[in-house]
């Protein structure tokens, strides 16, 4: 399990292209569940382009932050490896 931002933005390197399961905290005791393709990383966050068939925008960014407090949660499919 990653520990620090950098440990986080080196693992998603590792893994951009790669389809994905996304479960983020939605407010309100709801939980957003989508699955996408890791798209880019920058310095502070990162892009998943989404499936378009069940989702209304094609775009979501988060930091690296929201991985470290478990704010997102991200399943990658290829070796079902789950980035907490």
């Amino acid at each position: 399990m990653p520990r620090t931002l950098s440990d986080i933005k080196k693992s998603l390197d590792g893994n951009l292209g790669k389809r994905l399961m996304l479960k983020a905290n939605g407010g309100r005791k709801k939980t957003i569940e989508r699955t996408g393709v890791l798209a880019e990383t920058y310095p502070a966050v990162f892009v998943i382009e989404l499936d378009q068939d069940e989702n209304s925008f094609e775009r979501v960014s988060y930091s690296y932050a929201d991985i470290l407090t478990q704010t997102v949660q991200l399943t990658f499919y290829e070796d079902k490896q789950e980035l907490v």
